[in-house]
């Protein structure tokens, strides 16, 4: 008589057991990667406002990165869309280098003045990291992915300090409209514990007060609608010129150095010549601001023409934070002609704009969540879908797949 069959629960362990351990191996690489990225920023944008001159050194310094990516890295320059792409088809390790590649050069871009972010570094290290345990582990091709998922996850959760926020971005980033969910226990663990792991090496991460948030009436919930598709329409028109200005850099200018000695040029003397040092970098500064006063119509514009021009010339980094600081000071624009408080305002667009430019409406959703509270769940939710919906076949990663079939007919 054949033994009767296990438990479902006693047949799953040797599958948990494997994948809590290598989630925790990607958490202890990403964690540690972010915490050091993220000193070398306060240090580089210190350095930057301390010694102001730097900034008319940004052509050259630009240039120096992309002669290195030039000579060593074009294995790796497509960066996060390289991750995506090989996740939906894996074939190739990503080299090593890609993560000391992306953090010196994001720590160059920062230090001398570029408009970049830091997103796409902490993503790129901790996929790169993570790969590096396929062939250590010997890995399967469908075990890789979920591997590579993780690292997503962990890289964007202890960069920003949202684990949740983290585990569903690796989910939810690849393909619009589908989520991945045999990879939800790694990007989950790994999210949770690379978050503890930059905290526990000493990293911080900004506190954002929203204030008061409204009571949800009809009027209300129409006002965060109507905000949600502007907001929706703002990331569309910074992925769509980023992609169009690197196009046209690419034609215009075939050597890769040319580009960002160029855009360099013109990024430093207008910072220079006008002082717009407020739109340059990080902008962290400046998005606390937004939730706690009334600021410029113009602030949220011109961190996006500056940010384009950037990431267009071909500087290193992230979009994310970018996209936080023109959601953040578009809705504190919007929240007078819609009569909303600023902070609250401020808060939604900060979420919402990354949710339409990156297509991942989930994640941005729980993101307003861990920084400002549950009370933010619902009106965030409402105006990340309509941002999402309104940024059409949009994105800032061309590698994502299914944008075409995000709105139905």
């Amino acid at each position: 008589m054949p033994p009767p069959p296990l438990p479902d629960f006693l047949r799953l362990l040797p599958w948990l057991a494997k994948w809590l351990a290598l989630a925790a191996a990607v958490a202890a690489l990403a964690g540690t990667a972010s915490a050091f990225f993220l000193f070398a920023l306060d240090w580089a944008t210190a350095t930057r406002e301390a010694h102001r001159w730097l900034i008319a050194l940004l052509p050259l310094a630009g240039a120096f990165v992309a002669w290195v990516y030039d000579r060593h890295g074009r294995a790796v320059e497509a960066g996060n869309n390289l991750l995506i792409d090989q996740i939906h088809d894996p074939h190739t390790q990503i080299p090593l280098r890609m993560a000391p590649l992306v953090l010196g050069g994001t720590v160059i871009a920062h230090l001398f003045g570029a408009s970049v972010g830091r997103e796409g570094t902490a993503v790129q290290m901790g996929g790169a990291l993570a790969d590096q345990l396929t062939s250590a582990f010997r890995l399967g091709r469908d075990d890789r992915r979920l591997l590579l998922m993780a690292g997503i996850s962990a890289g964007f959760a202890s960069v920003f300090g949202t684990p949740l926020a983290g585990a569903v971005f690796g989910l939810e980033v690849l393909t619009v409209g589908r989520l991945r969910f045999d990879a939800l226990l790694p990007c989950t663990v790994a999210a949770i514990l690379a978050d503890r792991v930059t905290s526990a090496w000493g990293a911080h991460h900004t506190h954002y007060a929203v204030g008061a948030i409204p009571p949800e009436t009809a009027a209300t919930l129409l006002a965060v609608a109507v905000a949600g598709a502007l907001f929706g329409l703002a990331g569309k028109l910074f992925a769509e010129a980023t992609h169009a200005l690197g196009a046209w850099m690419k034609r215009r200018l075939p050597t890769a150095p040319l580009r960002p000695l160029v855009g360099g040029a013109v990024i430093a003397s207008l910072v220079l010549a006008f002082g717009a040092d407020r739109w340059i970098g990080l902008g962290i500064p400046v998005i606390v601001e937004s939730f706690a006063r009334p600021l410029g119509a113009h602030d949220w514009l011109l961190k996006l023409l500056f940010t384009v021009g950037s990431l267009g010339s071909g500087f290193k980094g992230g979009e994310v934070t970018p996209l936080f600081f023109m959601g953040a000071t578009l809705g504190n624009a919007l929240a007078p002609l819609l009569q909303l408080p600023f902070g609250f305002l401020a808060g939604i667009g900060f979420v919402a704009v990354f949710a339409g430019a990156a297509n991942v409406p989930l994640a941005s959703t729980l993101m307003a969540m861990e920084l400002f509270g549950s009370a933010m769940g619902m009106p965030a939710l409402l105006a990340c879908v309509l941002s999402w919906l309104c940024s059409g076949q949009s994105g800032i990663y061309k590698a994502q797949r299914g944008r075409e079939g995000k709105r139905p007919g």
